[in-house]
């Protein structure tokens, strides 16, 4: 499929909420991802979502959920993945909540087991599942990458490739994960970073022209989702992280 454009950013009171949930569409994105304050009043009423959202093509293309994996998580993931079969997403991007500090290989391994197993439930309800790797989560450094997805069963879990993350993590070569993980990637979250703070795109320092060579090169055909979490205004982040990408694209 080719790239589809998708925006996400958090929302403090029902007003930046229809503010973001009614101007998605006319900026010019084929969808938000949603994060979980934005839908988790609905995760057991989807019925209630479709009649509230479910005029709004493209709302709720994209889940973003975060939690361990015990089983109060996994059952917490199971609820997202019904949720997300009866309203239409395609994409559930999980942040595993777990700090990165003594965690061992053992238990990375383990990790990607569980969710490799997750994923394979996830594809029943035709949702995609994404790790999304974060800073102080258990895939974080560039060796957990190797460790993880040498363990991930085939065509069971994809990742979400967060540039920001990445670098603050101490990843600068963010077109070499690109290259390297391409088979898993099903998602990026493009967001700027500077000085420990998160950017609009095209206001931090990441060099984003290796990073859409890579994208390109790599044939990559899925959601490229701008995650806006720098406390920007909504509609001034919207377009202005939709020109950077569409010209990064081109």
């Amino acid at each position: 499929m080719n790239n589809k454009l998708a925006f996400s950013r958090p929302t403090s009171n029902d007003d930046e909420k229809s503010e973001l949930f009614n101007n998605y569409r006319l900026v010019g994105y084929d969808g938000l991802q949603l994060k979980l304050a934005q839908y988790k009043s609905y995760l057991k009423e989807p019925e209630k979502f479709i009649a509230d959202y479910g005029h709004l093509s493209g709302i709720g293309s994209g889940l973003i959920i975060g939690g361990k994996l015990d089983e109060g998580g996994k059952e917490n993931l199971r609820n997202a993945f019904r949720f997300a079969q009866r309203i239409h997403s395609e994409i559930i991007v999980f942040c595993l909540a777990h700090p990165r500090d003594k965690v061992t290989t053992e238990e990375i391994r383990r990790y990607a087991d569980n969710l490799s197993e997750l994923g394979q439930e996830a594809r029943q309800y035709g949702v995609q599942l994404s790790l999304h790797h974060h800073y102080n989560q258990p895939v974080m450094y560039r060796t957990d990458f190797d460790i993880f997805f040498e363990r991930v069963r085939p065509e069971s879990l994809g990742l979400t490739v967060d540039t920001a993350h990445l670098v603050k993590s101490g990843i600068h070569d963010i077109a070499e994960i690109i290259r390297t993980f391409g088979r898993f990637i099903n998602n990026f979250h493009l967001k700027d970073f500077s000085d420990g703070n998160w950017k609009v795109l095209g206001q931090g320092t990441i060099d984003f022209e290796p990073i859409f060579k890579a994208i390109k090169e790599t044939d990559y055909r899925g959601w490229i989702s701008a995650d806006e979490e720098s406390g920007g205004t909504i509609q001034a982040s919207m377009q202005e992280c939709l020109t950077f990408i569409n010209k990064g694209l081109a």
